[in-house]
Protein backbone atom coordinates (compact mmCIF):
# COMPACT_ATOMS: atom_id res chain seq x y z
CA UNK A 1 0.00 0.00 0.00
CA UNK A 2 1.59 3.50 -0.96
CA UNK A 3 2.71 5.34 1.71
CA UNK A 4 0.63 8.58 2.82
CA UNK A 5 3.48 10.67 1.22
CA UNK A 6 2.95 8.88 -2.28
CA UNK A 7 -0.98 9.03 -2.10
CA UNK A 8 -1.39 12.77 -0.55
CA UNK A 9 -2.26 15.02 -4.28
CA UNK A 10 -2.18 18.51 -5.27
CA UNK A 11 -5.17 19.77 -6.86
CA UNK A 12 -4.31 22.17 -10.47
CA UNK A 13 -7.01 24.45 -9.01
CA UNK A 14 -4.23 26.21 -7.79
CA UNK A 15 -2.07 26.89 -10.51
CA UNK A 16 -3.80 26.14 -13.72
CA UNK A 17 -5.09 29.64 -14.38
CA UNK A 18 -1.57 30.65 -14.82
CA UNK A 19 -0.15 27.86 -16.95
CA UNK A 20 -0.37 27.80 -20.59
CA UNK A 21 1.70 24.15 -20.97
CA UNK A 22 0.07 21.10 -19.05
CA UNK A 23 3.69 20.01 -19.08
CA UNK A 24 4.90 22.89 -17.38
CA UNK A 25 2.01 22.39 -14.92
CA UNK A 26 2.77 18.81 -13.78
CA UNK A 27 6.06 19.51 -13.74
CA UNK A 28 5.78 22.24 -11.13
CA UNK A 29 3.58 20.29 -8.76
CA UNK A 30 6.05 17.54 -8.76
CA UNK A 31 8.85 19.89 -7.64
CA UNK A 32 7.01 20.89 -4.63
CA UNK A 33 7.10 17.20 -3.64
CA UNK A 34 3.69 15.53 -5.05
CA UNK A 35 3.87 12.29 -6.58
CA UNK A 36 0.37 12.80 -7.93
CA UNK A 37 -2.15 15.38 -8.93
CA UNK A 38 -5.90 15.96 -9.43
CA UNK A 39 -6.67 17.37 -12.55
CA UNK A 40 -9.70 20.18 -11.30
CA UNK A 41 -12.27 21.83 -13.16
CA UNK A 42 -9.96 24.00 -14.96
CA UNK A 43 -7.90 22.48 -17.05
CA UNK A 44 -8.31 24.07 -20.73
CA UNK A 45 -8.07 21.97 -23.57
CA UNK A 46 -4.49 24.07 -24.43
CA UNK A 47 -3.37 22.37 -21.27
CA UNK A 48 -4.14 18.98 -22.58
CA UNK A 49 -0.94 18.04 -24.86
CA UNK A 50 1.17 18.73 -22.37
CA UNK A 51 -0.49 17.04 -19.49
CA UNK A 52 -0.39 13.57 -21.76
CA UNK A 53 2.67 14.15 -22.39
CA UNK A 54 3.91 14.66 -18.69
CA UNK A 55 1.73 11.66 -17.82
CA UNK A 56 3.43 9.07 -20.04
CA UNK A 57 6.60 10.52 -19.12
CA UNK A 58 5.44 9.65 -15.56
CA UNK A 59 6.86 13.05 -14.28
CA UNK A 60 3.42 12.23 -12.29
CA UNK A 61 0.37 10.11 -11.41
CA UNK A 62 -3.19 11.46 -12.05
CA UNK A 63 -5.33 10.69 -8.64
CA UNK A 64 -8.88 11.85 -9.59
CA UNK A 65 -10.32 14.05 -12.23
CA UNK A 66 -12.74 16.81 -11.71
CA UNK A 67 -15.65 17.42 -13.59
CA UNK A 68 -15.94 18.87 -16.39
CA UNK A 69 -12.32 18.23 -17.23
CA UNK A 70 -10.93 19.06 -19.75
CA UNK A 71 -13.25 22.04 -19.85
CA UNK A 72 -15.59 22.35 -23.63
CA UNK A 73 -13.05 24.51 -25.85
CA UNK A 74 -15.05 27.46 -25.77
CA UNK A 75 -14.38 27.61 -22.31
CA UNK A 76 -11.15 29.52 -20.75
CA UNK A 77 -12.01 29.74 -17.09
CA UNK A 78 -12.65 27.27 -14.25
CA UNK A 79 -16.43 26.34 -14.72
CA UNK A 80 -17.83 22.83 -12.37
CA UNK A 81 -21.13 24.48 -12.76
CA UNK A 82 -21.78 24.93 -16.27
CA UNK A 83 -24.10 21.99 -16.98
CA UNK A 84 -25.96 20.87 -14.34
CA UNK A 85 -27.60 17.50 -13.69
CA UNK A 86 -30.75 18.69 -11.47
CA UNK A 87 -32.44 19.86 -14.96
CA UNK A 88 -35.13 17.42 -15.99
CA UNK A 89 -34.01 17.78 -19.90
CA UNK A 90 -33.12 19.46 -22.58
CA UNK A 91 -29.77 20.99 -24.17
CA UNK A 92 -28.45 21.76 -20.72
CA UNK A 93 -28.63 17.94 -19.98
CA UNK A 94 -27.52 16.89 -22.90
CA UNK A 95 -23.95 19.22 -22.61
CA UNK A 96 -24.38 17.63 -18.82
CA UNK A 97 -23.73 14.35 -20.32
CA UNK A 98 -21.78 15.05 -23.20
CA UNK A 99 -19.25 16.21 -21.01
CA UNK A 100 -19.18 14.17 -18.10
CA UNK A 101 -18.36 11.31 -21.04
CA UNK A 102 -15.66 13.18 -22.15
CA UNK A 103 -14.53 13.54 -18.85
CA UNK A 104 -14.92 9.98 -18.31
CA UNK A 105 -13.08 9.37 -21.03
CA UNK A 106 -10.25 11.35 -20.46
CA UNK A 107 -9.97 9.73 -16.88
CA UNK A 108 -9.24 6.87 -18.11
CA UNK A 109 -6.73 8.37 -20.80
CA UNK A 110 -4.61 9.76 -17.85
CA UNK A 111 -5.36 6.61 -15.54
CA UNK A 112 -7.63 8.32 -12.75
CA UNK A 113 -9.99 6.16 -11.27
CA UNK A 114 -12.15 8.52 -9.78
CA UNK A 115 -13.66 11.81 -10.74
CA UNK A 116 -15.41 14.40 -8.40
CA UNK A 117 -19.11 15.61 -9.50
CA UNK A 118 -21.39 18.23 -8.72
CA UNK A 119 -25.05 17.11 -8.44
CA UNK A 120 -26.60 20.12 -9.80
CA UNK A 121 -28.79 23.00 -7.37
CA UNK A 122 -31.86 24.23 -7.84
CA UNK A 123 -33.62 27.74 -7.82
CA UNK A 124 -36.51 30.41 -6.67
CA UNK A 125 -37.46 32.47 -8.04
CA UNK A 126 -38.50 34.39 -5.10
CA UNK A 127 -37.87 34.22 -1.63
CA UNK A 128 -35.31 32.46 -1.42
CA UNK A 129 -34.55 30.42 1.52
CA UNK A 130 -30.48 31.50 1.37
CA UNK A 131 -29.72 34.66 3.05
CA UNK A 132 -32.15 33.43 6.23
CA UNK A 133 -29.93 30.90 6.65
CA UNK A 134 -26.10 31.63 5.61
CA UNK A 135 -25.07 33.03 8.79
CA UNK A 136 -21.81 31.81 10.29
CA UNK A 137 -21.79 30.36 13.61
CA UNK A 138 -25.17 31.50 14.50
CA UNK A 139 -26.88 31.87 18.51
CA UNK A 140 -29.32 29.42 20.12
CA UNK A 141 -31.91 32.04 19.25
CA UNK A 142 -31.05 32.27 15.86
CA UNK A 143 -31.02 28.87 15.57
CA UNK A 144 -34.34 28.27 16.82
CA UNK A 145 -36.43 31.06 15.36
CA UNK A 146 -39.12 30.63 13.16
CA UNK A 147 -37.61 32.62 10.57
CA UNK A 148 -34.96 30.22 10.45
CA UNK A 149 -37.50 27.11 10.62
CA UNK A 150 -39.25 28.35 7.44
CA UNK A 151 -36.77 28.83 5.70
CA UNK A 152 -35.10 25.14 6.19
CA UNK A 153 -38.84 23.55 5.53
CA UNK A 154 -38.72 25.69 2.23
CA UNK A 155 -35.13 24.11 0.96
CA UNK A 156 -36.36 20.84 1.85
CA UNK A 157 -39.66 20.94 -0.31
CA UNK A 158 -37.92 22.07 -3.31
CA UNK A 159 -34.58 20.22 -3.07
CA UNK A 160 -36.50 16.80 -2.40
CA UNK A 161 -38.41 16.69 -6.02
CA UNK A 162 -34.89 18.22 -7.55
CA UNK A 163 -33.19 15.19 -6.16
CA UNK A 164 -35.10 12.85 -7.88
CA UNK A 165 -33.92 14.17 -11.31
CA UNK A 166 -30.31 14.10 -10.18
CA UNK A 167 -30.36 10.57 -9.14
CA UNK A 168 -31.94 9.53 -12.67
CA UNK A 169 -29.50 11.35 -14.41
CA UNK A 170 -26.95 9.54 -12.52
CA UNK A 171 -28.20 6.25 -13.05
CA UNK A 172 -27.91 7.23 -16.67
CA UNK A 173 -24.43 7.89 -16.73
CA UNK A 174 -23.48 5.45 -14.35
CA UNK A 175 -23.10 2.56 -16.41
CA UNK A 176 -20.33 4.07 -18.95
CA UNK A 177 -18.28 4.73 -15.65
CA UNK A 178 -18.68 1.47 -14.44
CA UNK A 179 -17.59 0.11 -18.01
CA UNK A 180 -14.46 1.91 -17.32
CA UNK A 181 -13.82 1.12 -14.18
CA UNK A 182 -14.42 4.78 -13.02
CA UNK A 183 -16.07 5.88 -9.69
CA UNK A 184 -18.20 8.91 -9.26
CA UNK A 185 -17.72 10.61 -6.29
CA UNK A 186 -20.76 13.18 -5.40
CA UNK A 187 -19.13 15.83 -3.22
CA UNK A 188 -20.73 17.93 -0.58
CA UNK A 189 -21.44 21.77 -1.45
CA UNK A 190 -20.71 25.03 0.12
CA UNK A 191 -23.31 26.80 -1.61
CA UNK A 192 -27.10 26.49 0.19
CA UNK A 193 -29.00 25.47 -3.18
CA UNK A 194 -26.71 23.27 -4.51
CA UNK A 195 -27.59 19.59 -4.28
CA UNK A 196 -28.08 17.44 -2.48
CA UNK A 197 -28.53 18.80 0.97
CA UNK A 198 -25.67 17.52 3.29
CA UNK A 199 -28.49 15.92 5.39
CA UNK A 200 -30.16 13.50 2.47
CA UNK A 201 -26.68 12.39 1.18
CA UNK A 202 -26.95 8.77 3.27
CA UNK A 203 -30.53 8.67 1.31
CA UNK A 204 -29.20 9.66 -1.85
CA UNK A 205 -26.59 7.17 -1.92
CA UNK A 206 -28.70 5.00 -1.03
CA UNK A 207 -30.31 5.13 -4.92
CA UNK A 208 -27.23 3.33 -6.04
CA UNK A 209 -25.38 0.11 -5.90
CA UNK A 210 -23.18 0.03 -2.70
CA UNK A 211 -20.61 -1.63 -5.13
CA UNK A 212 -21.18 0.78 -7.92
CA UNK A 213 -19.72 3.65 -9.50
CA UNK A 214 -21.73 6.35 -7.53
CA UNK A 215 -19.99 6.86 -4.32
CA UNK A 216 -19.68 10.40 -1.82
CA UNK A 217 -16.55 12.36 -1.74
CA UNK A 218 -15.65 14.30 0.81
CA UNK A 219 -14.56 18.66 0.78
CA UNK A 220 -13.58 19.22 4.68
CA UNK A 221 -13.84 23.17 3.86
CA UNK A 222 -17.41 22.74 2.46
CA UNK A 223 -18.38 20.91 5.49
CA UNK A 224 -16.85 23.06 8.13
CA UNK A 225 -18.71 26.00 6.67
CA UNK A 226 -22.03 24.27 6.97
CA UNK A 227 -21.44 23.17 10.39
CA UNK A 228 -20.11 26.80 11.66
CA UNK A 229 -23.87 27.96 9.97
CA UNK A 230 -25.29 25.24 12.24
CA UNK A 231 -26.51 22.55 8.70
CA UNK A 232 -24.85 19.91 10.22
CA UNK A 233 -22.22 18.51 13.02
CA UNK A 234 -18.95 17.79 10.74
CA UNK A 235 -18.22 14.59 12.51
CA UNK A 236 -21.80 13.17 12.76
CA UNK A 237 -21.88 13.53 8.84
CA UNK A 238 -18.34 11.78 8.11
CA UNK A 239 -20.21 9.40 9.99
CA UNK A 240 -23.20 8.77 8.10
CA UNK A 241 -21.24 8.86 4.99
CA UNK A 242 -18.43 6.88 5.67
CA UNK A 243 -19.33 3.42 4.14
CA UNK A 244 -19.38 5.56 0.61
CA UNK A 245 -16.42 7.61 1.21
CA UNK A 246 -13.93 7.62 -1.53
CA UNK A 247 -11.72 10.21 -1.52
CA UNK A 248 -11.27 14.14 0.69
CA UNK A 249 -10.23 17.48 -0.55
CA UNK A 250 -8.37 18.87 2.28
CA UNK A 251 -8.22 22.19 2.59
CA UNK A 252 -8.90 24.96 5.76
CA UNK A 253 -11.74 27.75 6.59
CA UNK A 254 -10.99 31.19 8.67
CA UNK A 255 -12.69 32.63 11.11
CA UNK A 256 -14.21 34.66 8.34
CA UNK A 257 -15.27 31.91 6.86
CA UNK A 258 -12.50 31.73 3.76
CA UNK A 259 -12.37 28.06 2.61
CA UNK A 260 -9.36 26.59 0.43
CA UNK A 261 -6.84 28.28 3.14
CA UNK A 262 -3.90 26.53 4.37
CA UNK A 263 -4.38 23.33 6.49
CA UNK A 264 -4.12 24.07 10.04
CA UNK A 265 -4.42 27.54 9.99
CA UNK A 266 -8.27 27.19 10.35
CA UNK A 267 -11.46 25.77 12.12
CA UNK A 268 -10.82 22.64 11.04
CA UNK A 269 -10.18 19.57 13.45
CA UNK A 270 -7.93 17.36 10.81
CA UNK A 271 -7.37 15.20 14.04
CA UNK A 272 -11.24 14.61 13.47
CA UNK A 273 -11.16 14.20 9.82
CA UNK A 274 -7.99 11.59 10.22
CA UNK A 275 -10.10 9.83 11.71
CA UNK A 276 -11.86 8.44 8.80
CA UNK A 277 -9.16 8.16 6.30
CA UNK A 278 -8.46 4.96 5.01
CA UNK A 279 -5.66 3.19 2.89
CA UNK A 280 -8.09 3.31 -0.33
CA UNK A 281 -9.33 6.84 0.55
CA UNK A 282 -8.15 9.82 -2.48
CA UNK A 283 -6.49 12.67 -0.79
CA UNK A 284 -6.28 15.76 -2.49
CA UNK A 285 -4.89 19.43 -0.70
CA UNK A 286 -7.53 21.65 -2.98
CA UNK A 287 -5.78 25.19 -2.04
CA UNK A 288 -6.60 28.47 -3.32
CA UNK A 289 -4.41 29.98 -6.20
CA UNK A 290 -4.06 33.09 -3.78
CA UNK A 291 -1.69 31.16 -1.72
CA UNK A 292 1.72 31.17 -2.04
CA UNK A 293 4.45 27.80 -3.18
CA UNK A 294 5.88 27.94 0.47
CA UNK A 295 2.32 27.84 1.84
CA UNK A 296 1.84 25.27 -0.72
CA UNK A 297 4.77 23.42 1.16
CA UNK A 298 3.61 24.28 4.37
CA UNK A 299 0.07 22.61 3.66
CA UNK A 300 1.60 19.47 2.10
CA UNK A 301 4.20 18.86 6.15
CA UNK A 302 1.10 19.75 7.91
CA UNK A 303 -1.39 17.45 6.18
CA UNK A 304 1.32 14.56 6.30
CA UNK A 305 2.31 15.10 9.64
CA UNK A 306 -1.41 15.02 11.02
CA UNK A 307 -3.44 12.76 9.30
CA UNK A 308 -0.74 9.60 9.26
Amino acid sequence: MPSLEERLSLSTCWCSHRHTDGYHMLTEIRELGFHQTELSHGIRMSLVPGIIKAIDEEIIEVSSVHNFCPLPASVQHAAPNLFQPSVKGGTELVMWMQYSQQTIDFAVRVGAKKIVMHSGSMSFRFGSPGPVLDVLDPTEEELSSDARKKALAKLRKRASKNTKTVIANYQTLGPSAAAQGIQLGAENREGLLELPLDEEFPEFLKQFDVAGPVQYWHDTGHAQIKHRQGLLDHRTHLEAVADRLIGFHLHDVSETGKDHQVPGTGTIDFKMVGEFIRPEHTLIAELSPKLTRDQVIQSRAYLLENLA
